[in-house]
């Protein structure tokens, strides 16, 4: 049966619900982004030409450094209020991709990706990739040693690529690593093609929530006022600023500038680039030979295949859906989780695949922290990443369908009210009451 609401009342009704905020604190970290990324480039310089330190910070005095480099430190010491943009502006990078994945797992398990909205969940989709990409390419500015651990990950996935990995890489960093042209070709697609993009791409989204309306609960929902949204964005600015006044975060001068050979201890890469370091730790050291020519499949799959086939297993998930479920129906109302045990079971092992590499990033810290084998923690996450999402399906599916037939078993009898009677003749029994009676009284 198709169900067709009219997009005003929809739009009316749903956007009070406070999950709808997570699309919202994505705008709002963008458009902070956009104001202290604006700051920072007055003061950034992209120049890889070497020369000695002149700043401010004593321990690097005379040391040859990058002018990316020194104009970071500048930024960050004696620029007044760099410090605090730049905190400010990575820790909103930090939360944009955060509050894009809550908005799609929202989207996920709700069902808020079906017809007519299947474009707003590719929208989603795209947003997520766009806002690592634009992570990434920003972490790379400083020219610290973080930056080059990046910049040598980027190098060995480039060289992974069968047939052209070599002339890739001789493309991307100019004939020879790291090269004086990957930071400032990273610098003015940082600056303007990906905030284009993602500035585009969150037009799109609002122009087709105008057209389609919002999606409604088919219960009441927890109402939020109409001051949410100017509330939301105040809530978000104030807490970036408190992160970047007392949170810490990329201290390039305990970095350094990057030197090739070198390595910083201690030094990890952002939330949501976890699950590939994970995957790349955790992958087996295979090379076969193929034609002649090595092929880096510790590399390859966990850097290029796992990611692309897992990005486009969630695109296309809208479609995967309607094709084995048949259900080409208009939906305006939201699911609950476990009215849709498959596709909550499908996405709890999704969430735990997912997880369990981003936590496999940590399995030198977890062998040192647990005095366990760094072997053995790496052959539990290779077994995990296995058998976790399978076994995450499973109880997951059977949690829901038990939540179903409770609720269904409580529509037909009753809910148990733990109070009991004695009739006439001497026999106990357990009072029960109405579903309705129960929720009528929580609702009050």
């Amino acid at each position: 049966m198709r169900l067709h609401l009219p997009a005003g009342s929809a739009r009316r009704t749903s956007a009070d619900h406070w999950t709808f905020l997570f699309g919202q604190i994505a705008v709002y970290s963008f458009v902070i982004l956009l104001v202290t990324g604006a700051f920072l480039t007055f003061f950034y310089d992209p120049d890889m030409t070497r020369a000695p330190y002149r700043g401010s910070y004593e321990p690097l005095r005379g040391l040859p450094v990058s002018q990316a480099y020194a104009s970071t430190m500048d930024i960050s010491l004696d620029t007044r209020g760099g410090l605090l943009m730049r905190q400010i502006h990575h820790w909103a990078a930090l939360l944009l991709p955060a509050a894009i994945a809550c908005q799609l797992l929202r989207m996920f398990f709700t069902g808020a990706f079906r017809r007519p909205r299947v474009l707003g969940w590719l929208v989603w989709v795209a947003l997520f990739v766009l806002a690592m990409v634009t992570g990434v390419t920003g972490g790379l500015l400083p020219d610290d040693m973080l930056s080059g651990g990046t910049l040598g990950l980027i190098q060995s996935i480039t060289l992974s690529i069968p047939f052209v990995g070599t002339e890739l890489a001789d493309l991307v960093f100019g004939g020879g690593f790291p090269g004086d042209t990957v930071i400032p070709a990273a610098y003015w697609l940082h600056i303007t093609l990906l905030p284009l993009a993602m500035a585009g791409l969150f037009l799109l989204r609002r122009r087709l929530v105008r057209r389609n309306g919002h999606t409604r609960f088919r219960q009441a929902a927890t109402a939020a006022p109409r001051a949410a949204s100017a509330a939301m964005f105040l809530f978000t600015c104030g807490v970036l600023a408190m992160l970047g006044t007392l949170a810490q975060i990329n201290p390039i001068w305990n970095y350094g500038p990057y030197r090739p050979g070198d390595i910083t201890a201690g030094a990890v890469p952002d939330w949501y680039m976890g699950f590939l370091d994970g995957a790349i730790r955790i992958m087996p050291n295979w090379e076969p030979t193929v034609a002649g020519h090595p092929l880096t499949l510790a590399v390859l799959v966990p850097a290029l295949l796992v990611p692309g086939a897992f990005f486009t297993v969630l695109a296309a998930y809208p479609w995967l859906e309607r094709r084995l479920t048949g259900d080409d129906g208009v939906h305006h109302l939201l699911d609950r989780p476990r009215d849709a045990a498959v596709r909550t079971a499908v996405g709890a092992a999704g969430i735990t695949f997912y997880g369990l590499l981003w936590a496999a990033s940590a399995n030198d810290q977890i062998a040192v922290e647990f005095h366990l084998s760094l072997f053995a923690v790496t052959w539990f996450f290779r077994v995990a990443v296995l058998v976790g999402p399978l076994l995450a399906y499973l109880v997951v599916h059977r949690m829901c369908l038990g939540l179903v037939r409770r609720e269904r078993e409580e529509a037909l009898h009753g809910r148990e009210t733990g109070r009991i009677v004695m009739d006439p003749d001497g026999g106990f029994s357990e009072i029960h009451e109405p579903a309705e009676v129960r929720e009528l009284t929580a609702a009050r």
